[in-house]
């Protein structure tokens, strides 16, 4: 009869053997029959419960090993194009192992993202743990869930951040990830959902205490999938690049191009110098030179680098932290535009007519070197009569030049009539803790409005130059309103007494004198709002529809390619276009113009959205200890579940429930945008001034729920403003009751028929 066989000869079977690993398959290695397997399966409990072993159905395996048949996620490809994959069957206590995949010419494509079912091999010596050939593709990618875990008796929940999202995951005992009570955790589906009870999900990261003032743009980077740590080859790439010579390049050391930039900004783009222009026949005009940082030169199509790029589109912004699109070796070293040292450039030389018209423009690859790096602050005291030390010396020769040119731009400007929106922009200050101390709104300088027209038109000249030599490029699009937009800004706008003619081809013009109209009114930022709501969305696109805002037929990004990468391609065509180098647009990136063009407007959609939910959790966690507190505001938004409120003080949005207005029934209309208390008569709508008081501020998801006290300085009607629920014993009114109100809101608030965005 054959003997018992050890522990530690178990352990080593089943590490030689990982594709027999039933019990009768470790039974029969050893000869065992009959009593023997009683005593093999106690030996085989005992390294379950010792942690050596995991019990899979009817077989064991070593939870620091894979199983030969594994399910994989795959990753994007790396520097070399190497396929990589991360196990989700892993249980081990170290770090999961990396899985290179080994496609055959028969294997469907892969791509991040795709879930495959696959057969694994060991390897040594390697920097990656096992290779992967592919069975199978398993279906779609799984819910990604972010929230906060509660520590159950047996596994826990995650319960959501996500602003008016009630949505519960259960993590089964096993799928913890080791996170604690509280904790904000990463998560994805465990499963399919049945057709009871909660969906299950397993825990991929924890990422530490929602508490802390950091964590807020965190939830947000990682809540929308931005990427926010670069891969050791792309990081290695950046540190071996070496500053650019003058070898074909223009020596424009000399020209005095200084940067103009916010006080706290790392890196400079950007440099701008003008002067008159001394052609007898451009009396009262201008030279206008802009430098943007040669960012071609170190991103090479095809490099790590490049692919990074691309990946991330752009840098996304929040209060406390950057996400950029490049390392910091090159956005705040190499390509940064610092004062005093030689720094590669691509610029173009401008030449305006004294009424802002661009008369000609020349581009130039060249080698700059800035003598001072100034702030918008001290440019604008410098040019009101009060220049600091930094300033004074570049007042005659560069600053009052610059301003000169500036103000033949704003001519040309005013006759062109790009859309001239007052909205003014919120600006959370930090502490070094990085908890909110205040919320200022950004001043206006004409020393921002200076940079802005400067880079218009050097934007304008790129796209200009590539459509003439006929080289491909990515425009900056933005088409002009749909009809029903229009119609209801239209609407709006007669609600406040204003009026938008129709009947004609639309332009920027007619939205300014509407705009104008309602200026210094209580419904000036309304008629602002409601205007920046019909409008679509910018875009970008190899093909030209003009840019409707700017009033501009061609126009294309050149001025930011440290932070976005359509500048970046704009780069590379105009390097194709003057043949200044290899190092322009590839045969494959012109090929794939569309792709890329899709690929970054998303990317600029998504970090949008991302910096937007931070300013909202900011806000919450600034107004989170005035729980009681009344403010004003104006409401900005009705719908059928309560109406949008944004507050004065902060430009915070808070909800008020429908559920709160009272226990009269509130009929709800869709085409003027307005609530109608069915008893009262009481009309709710877009644009109405309010007092309310602050019920809840949610910092974790940006949530605030306010209460209604007073509507245009009047009292709401008794048994309003309740709160709390209050049922509305009246159920729904009769129908005669419904039309009443709808004729009632039509007569106030003029059918304002609006879509809210």
């Amino acid at each position: 009869m054959a003997r018992i066989p050890s522990k530690d000869e178990i352990l080593q079977w089943i590490s030689d053997n990982p594709t027999q690993t039933a019990k009768r398959d470790i039974a029969k290695a050893f000869g065992l029959k009959g009593a023997q397997r009683i005593d093999l399966k106690r030996l085989l409990r005992e390294l379950e419960d010792e942690g050596h072993l995991e019990k899979r159905k009817k077989s064991y395996r070593d939870p620091d090993r894979l199983p030969p048949v594994s399910i994989l996620q795959v990753q994007e490809p790396d520097g070399d194009g190497d396929l990589f994959a991360r196990p989700l069957e892993w249980h081990g206590e170290g770090e999961e192992p990396r899985v290179l995949l080994q496609p055959r010419e028969s294997d469907p494509a892969l791509g991040r993202g795709d879930r495959i079912l696959a057969r694994l091999t060991e390897v040594k010596g390697e920097d990656h743990a096992y290779t992967a050939r592919l069975i199978r593709r398993i279906g779609s990618n799984p819910i990604h869930v972010l929230g906060i875990f509660r520590k159950g008796s047996e596994g826990g929940r995650i319960m959501p951040i996500d602003k008016g999202s009630d949505k519960q995951w259960v993590v089964p005992a096993g799928n913890e990830h080791g996170a604690k009570d509280g904790e904000l955790v990463e998560a994805e589906q465990a499963g399919p959902k049945g057709r009871l009870g909660l969906p299950k999900a397993r825990i991929t990261s924890r990422l530490g205490d929602p508490t802390e003032p950091r964590a807020v743009s965190l939830i947000a980077i990682h809540q929308h999938g931005i990427p926010d740590q670069f891969p050791d080859d792309v990081v290695a790439e950046a540190d071996r690049a070496k500053p650019a010579g003058l070898t074909g390049r223009e020596d424009l050391r000399d020209v005095p191009l200084i940067t103009i930039d916010p006080w706290d900004a790392r890196d400079h783009d950007d440099a701008v110098f003008a002067e008159a222009d001394d052609d007898p026949k451009n009396e009262g005009g201008h030279v206008i030179w802009v430098a943007i940082a040669d960012v071609a030169y170190y991103v090479r199509p095809g490099s790590q680098l490049d692919r990074e790029a691309r990946k991330r589109g752009n840098s996304t912004y929040f209060p406390d932290r950057v996400v950029p699109m490049l390392p910091d070796r090159l956005s705040g070293d190499l390509c940064s535009l610092h004062e005093g040292v030689p720094r590669a450039v691509l610029a173009v030389r401008m030449r305006i007519d004294a009424s802002g018209h661009k008369i000609d423009h020349t581009f130039h690859r060249g080698l700059m070197r800035s003598p001072a790096s100034l702030n918008y602050e001290d440019v604008q005291a410098g040019m009101d009569g009060d220049p600091n030390d930094k300033v004074a010396p570049y007042m005659e020769d560069v600053i009052k030049p610059l301003y000169a040119a500036y103000h033949a731009l704003r001519t040309a400007r005013a006759e062109r009539q790009p859309l001239e929106l007052d909205l003014p922009e919120r600006q959370i200050v930090l502490s070094e803790e990085g908890e909110v101390t205040s919320i200022d709104y950004k001043e206006r300088l004409d020393a921002h409005r200076l940079i802005e027209e400067f880079m218009v038109l050097a934007n304008v000249a790129a796209a200009e130059t590539l459509i003439a030599k006929r080289t491909p490029l990515l425009f900056r699009v933005h088409e002009e309103p749909d009809a029903d937009k229009l119609d209801a800004l239209r609407e709006t706008a007669q609600a406040a007494g204003l009026t938008l003619a129709k009947g004609q081809v639309l332009k920027t013009a007619h939205l300014n004198r509407l705009l104008k109209a309602a200026e210094g009114s209580d419904e000036a930022e309304l008629i602002n709002m409601a205007t920046l709501r019909s409008m679509t969305q910018a875009y970008y696109n190899p093909e030209n529809f003009g840019h409707f805002g700017l009033a501009l037929k061609n126009y294309a990004h050149f001025t930011s390619p440290i932070r976005r990468y359509s500048d970046l391609i704009v780069h590379r065509a105009l390097i194709t276009a003057h043949g200044w180098g290899k190092d322009g647009l590839s045969p494959e990136e012109i090929e794939r113009l569309q792709d890329t063009a899709q690929h970054i407007s998303d990317t600029e959609r998504r970090s949008m959205t991302a910096e937007r939910d931070t300013t909202d959790r900011y806000l919450a966690a600034y107004l989170s200890d005035r729980i009681g507190a009344e403010m004003g505001g104006r409401i900005s938004g009705v719908a059928k579940f309560g109406v949008f409120v944004k507050l004065d003080e902060t430009g915070a949005d808070g909800m008020i429930p429908i559920r709160t207005l009272g226990a009269e029934f509130f009929h709800y209309d869709r085409d003027s945008q307005s609530l109608m208390g069915a008893d009262s008569g009481t009309v709710i709508r877009l644009g109405q001034r309010v007092t309310v008081k602050l019920v809840e501020a949610a910092p974790v998801t940006g949530g605030l729920i306010v209460e209604l006290l007073s509507l245009e300085d009047q009292k709401m009607p008794k048994g309003h403003g309740g709160g709390g629920g209050a049922p509305r014993g009246r159920g729904k009114p009769p129908r005669r009751k419904v039309g009443a109100a709808k004729k009632k809101a039509a007569k106030t608030a003029r059918k304002v028929k609006r879509t809210r965005r």
